[in-house]
C-alpha cells in the first residue's frame, strides 16, 4: 500500500446506518426569545391595570399630599394651589411644636389613639381568640353560631355605626335603657356620644365590629393544627389552659404577628367609625389622629398643616412596621437547604 492510500480519508459507505434511518446530525438549539419573552412578560401584562389603579388611587396623591406640605397652602390658595408659597419645613415644626396649641392638639390626640388603639387590638384579638377556640370543639349549632360571629364583619361600617349611635343616645337609646332603667346602674342616664364616656362608645363599637375579623383568622390558623397534638396532650394528663399555652399560642405565632400588624394599622388609621358616630366635630376624649387631621385640612382650611400631620403620620406608621417586623423576624432560623 502507497503512503497517499494511508493518508486518504475513507467515505462511509452508501449503506451506513445514519443513511439507512435517515438521522439528521445534531445541531445546535437556538432560544426562542419571541417566545420566551411572551412567557415572562404576561405575567407582568396581568399585573398591569391593578399597578395603574394603585398609582391612580394611592401613589398619586401620596405625592400630592407630600407636596402640599411643604406649601403654605391655606383657604387664601384654593382657587389656585400652584400660587401657595413654599415654606420649607414650617409645617411640621409647627405640628410637632408641643409648646404651641397646635402641636399641643396633635400631641394629645396622638397619645389617645395609641391608648385606643392598643385596647382595641388587645380586646379584639383575645376576643378573638377566644371565640376560635372554644368554637373548635364539635358540638350542635356550631356553624349557626359562627355565621353568627360574622356578622359584625360583613355588616357595612357606616350602617353599623349608625345603628350604634342610635344605641348611645341618652335619652331615647338601647343602652341607657338597660344600663340605667332595667338594671339601675347610673343615677342618671349618661352621655354616651359627648364627654369622657365617648372614648369607652368608640372602643366599643370598635371592638365590636373588629373582633370577627380576629376570629375568622385565628379560626383558619387553627384548622392546621394537627388534633393528633391535643389527643397526646390530654393522654399525658394536661388540661385546657396548658393545651392552649403550650400548643395553640406557639402554633398560632405567624398567624399572630399578620393579625395584630394588621389590626394595628386598621385601628390607628380609622376614620370612618368616629366619623360616623360623633361627627365633623369629635369629643376631646375620642379625638383620633385621623378626625384631628380631617379637622385641621377640611375644618380649618389649613391644608399644608393637616398634609405635614399626614406625613408625620405615614413616617410613624411605617417606623412601627419595620420595628416590628424586625422584632418579630429575630427568633426566625432560616429554613434548612435541601
Amino acid at each position: 500500500m502507497t503512503p497517499a492510500a494511508t493518508t486518504t480519508p475513507r467515505r462511509a459507505p452508501s449503506g451506513s446506518v445514519s443513511e439507512r434511518t435517515g438521522a439528521q446530525p445534531p445541531r445546535s438549539r437556538r432560544p426562542r426569545l419571541p417566545g420566551r419573552l411572551r412567557r415572562i412578560g404576561l405575567p407582568y401584562l396581568l399585573l398591569l391595570p391593578a399597578l395603574v389603579l394603585e398609582l391612580l388611587v394611592h401613589l398619586v396623591p401620596m405625592a400630592i399630599g407630600i407636596v402640599m406640605s411643604f406649601r403654605e397652602l391655606t383657604q387664601f390658595y384654593i382657587r389656585d394651589l400652584n400660587s401657595a408659597p413654599w415654606n420649607g419645613l414650617d409645617n411640621f415644626a409647627l405640628a410637632v411644636d408641643v409648646n404651641q396649641p397646635v402641636g399641643e392638639s396633635l400631641l394629645r390626640s396622638f397619645l389617645t389613639t395609641c391608648q385606643f388603639t392598643v385596647l382595641s387590638v388587645g380586646l379584639c384579638w383575645l376576643i378573638g381568640t377566644a371565640a376560635a377556640v372554644f368554637l373548635q370543639e364539635n358540638f350542635r349549632g356550631r356553624g349557626l353560631l359562627r355565621a353568627v360571629f360574622l356578622i359584625p364583619y360583613a355588616l357595612p361600617v357606616y350602617a353599623a355605626v349608625i345603628t350604634w349611635a342610635f344605641m348611645f343616645q341618652r335619652d331615647n337609646g338601647l343602652i341607657n335603657h338597660v344600663v340605667h332603667d332595667q338594671l339601675g346602674l347610673t343615677d342618671t342616664p349618661p352621655f354616651w356620644l359627648i364627654g369622657d364616656n365617648s372614648f369607652v362608645a368608640l372602643l366599643v363599637v370598635s371592638v365590636w365590629k373588629g373582633w370577627p375579623f380576629a376570629f375568622l383568622i385565628m379560626m383558619a390558623g387553627l384548622q392546621n393544627i394537627p388534633r393528633e397534638l391535643y389527643e397526646a396532650a390530654a393522654i399525658d394528663g394536661a388540661g385546657v389552659w396548658q393545651q392552649v399555652r403550650r400548643i395553640t399560642l406557639p402554633s398560632l405565632r405567624p398567624v399572630n404577628q399578620v393579625l395584630v400588624l394588621v389590626l394595628f394599622l386598621w385601628t390607628f388609621n380609622d376614620f370612618n367609625t368616629p366619623y360616623v358616630l360623633f361627627g365633623k366635630a369629635a369629643p376631646e376624649a375620642a379625638d383620633l389622629i385621623s378626625v384631628h387631621i380631617y379637622q385641621s385640612s377640611f375644618v380649618t382650611w389649613n391644608f399644608g398643616t393637616g398634609s405635614a400631620m399626614s406625613v408625620l403620620l405615614l413616617i410613624f406608621l411605617l417606623a412601627v412596621t419595620a420595628g416590628y417586623l424586625l422584632f418579630t423576624s429575630r427568633g426566625k432560623k432560616p429554613a434548612d437547604a435541601h
